[in-house]
């Protein structure tokens, strides 16, 4: 088992991760990902392989860490004024967004095994975003809807769907999943 450290906001640890993760996202942009190593991430960070080794255990958690850091939010979801739109709008994004090539790697690397749940830092990431929804919607005297069913009837088909690829993604296929929750109000 893997040492992890404690990574100190702003110290030697902060920017030794911030050099791995820029080589990591340098290399993938030139090389395939089943091209990459552990000593070639090390090289272009200016850090030893067991640096790697000790802090994320092995390449697959270290490709984790990465994509959790791209997944994680920058801002609130849009608030288009009424909740039906506002996840209507939300999921149209995160599948446009996971649908890209980038998206889908990205989806990958964090479900690829590793001691770490970075899945469920994503799966935390989508939760806050509808929380965020359903709050305004409380706020502005509408009904707050259901995310356990937003989660279970709409991210998670969509999620399959991009991970096995056994259906083509549209937007219809999305709308269609959003018109089956219960708890949220019509589309306008």
């Amino acid at each position: 088992m893997a040492v992890k450290e404690r990574v100190r906001i702003g110290g030697r640890s902060a920017r030794i991760q911030q050099a791995v993760h820029e080589a990591v996202r340098h290399l993938g942009a030139e090389t395939d990902r089943d091209q990459l190593t552990v000593p070639q991430i090390a090289a272009e960070a200016g850090v030893t392989p067991s640096t790697i080794y000790r802090r994320w255990g092995d390449l697959a958690s270290l490709l984790a860490d990465v994509a959790v850091e791209r997944l994680r939010p920058i801002s609130d979801p849009e608030d288009t004024g009424a909740t039906a739109s506002d996840v209507r709008t939300f999921v149209e994004q995160y599948v446009e967004e996971m649908s890209s090539p980038v998206g889908r790697a990205l989806m990958r690397d964090v479900f690829s095994p590793s001691e770490q749940s970075y899945s469920g830092q994503c799966a935390n990431f989508t939760r806050q975003h509808l929380s965020t929804i359903a709050e305004r919607a409380e706020a502005r005297g509408e009904t707050p809807f259901d995310i356990d069913e937003v989660i279970d009837h709409v991210m998670a088909p969509i999620v399959y769907r991009l991970l096995f690829g056994d259906r083509e993604l549209t937007l219809d296929y999305c709308h269609s999943l959003l018109d089956r929750v219960q708890s949220l109000p019509p589309a306008r």
